[in-house]
């Protein structure tokens, strides 16, 4: 079912001309499936003022990702996730373990898409062409976008979807028109959640650990977080004991330290609080001792991928945590 907001924006995107769309914003607002609806209306074969019907032919294709139309260019992780099939090449080489998925759109996959961008439409509605995240491009195969962006075959849509279109080339982005998601009220994100399967008393403390965004809060459910412990560790960890955050990732810790840092830093310039509740933070620490933490966190996050003693990794990033959370405030 599609989320309201989702639909709302969906509605207002079909009533209007374009080409090529644009969809940007924060992650876990739906960058994904508003792309994805945007073209199932576009290649449905009864649709409505609401989007595609979800009964015809077409949208039975979209469903089971095998339309003929309907190309989407997305880094092999994503589309492993979200189910989509990789070419024959692609994935025979992954399955021989001669390389991993790629994290990024590869050039062969651009070819492969802008070929298809030449080919007759197989059922007369036109072709789409879905990239998300747009942002995971890399110069190349902006490039090479951008040539069919600017001179588009006759019947041929795209829509692109980001998380960080500044990342984006501006030749990509003023080819486009923009869409900038919007934010769904608190009410509407919980009702979501609530049925996506998320508990009612764990979908407020999880839109929050999530700073708002839906679909962020539906993964962190998904991922086993208990709303509960999330409330509790950031005062925990001011004591020294860092046992909330020993069965997460490395990455995930990374985030979810770098959120209370926010936090702090925001109480500490009279701001509310995004991802607690201010009654679950530590006293204010010294600003400097933030700022430098805060600095020392984004170092962190550019090589938490490499693989570590995890171990040794969280017992450094509790001590440091320790460290500034219990700083207190310079007075003379």
């Amino acid at each position: 079912m599609t989320a309201p907001w989702i639909g709302a924006q969906l509605r207002q995107l079909l009533s209007q001309r374009g080409h090529a769309w644009l969809l940007h914003g924060p992650s876990g607002l739906g960058q994904y499936a508003l792309g994805l609806g945007l073209a199932q209306a576009w290649l449905c074969d009864q649709p409505t003022a609401d989007g595609a019907c979800g009964r015809c032919e077409s949208c039975h294709q979209v469903e089971v990702r095998a339309h003929t139309d309907l190309a989407v260019l997305m880094p092999e992780t994503v589309m492993l996730e979200l189910g989509w099939p990789l070419s024959e090449k692609a994935q025979a080489d992954i399955d021989d373990k001669k390389r991993k998925p790629s994290k990024e759109i590869r050039v062969d996959a651009m070819r492969d898409a802008l070929e298809f961008a030449q080919r007759t439409s197989g059922r007369g509605r036109g072709k789409v062409m879905l990239v998300y995240p747009a942002e995971r491009m890399n110069q190349v195969t902006a490039n090479a976008l951008l040539k069919t962006l600017e001179e588009p075959p006759g019947d041929m849509r795209f829509v692109l979807a980001t998380e960080a279109a500044h990342q984006l080339l501006p030749t990509i982005r003023s080819r486009c028109q923009g869409h900038t998601l919007t934010w769904p009220t608190a009410a509407e994100a919980q009702a979501w959640l609530q049925e996506q399967g998320v508990p009612a008393p764990a979908a407020e403390g999880l839109l929050r650990a999530a700073g708002g965004r839906p679909e962020d809060a539906l993964r962190l459910h998904q991922a086993g977080l208990d709303a509960q412990a999330w409330a509790r560790w950031p005062k925990a960890l001011a004591r020294g004991d860092g046992s909330a955050l020993a069965d997460w990732s490395p990455a995930r810790i990374v985030e979810s330290l770098q959120k209370l840092c926010h936090d702090l830093q925001a109480v500490q310039a009279g701001a509310e609080p995004r991802f607690f509740a201010a009654a679950d933070l530590p006293p204010v620490a010294d600003p400097a001792a933030l700022g430098a933490w805060w600095r020392d966190l984004g170092a962190t996050s550019r090589t938490v991928e490499h693989p570590f003693n995890a171990g040794l990794l969280l017992e450094d990033l509790v001590t440091r945590a320790r460290t500034a959370l219990n700083s207190r405030l310079q007075t003379r």
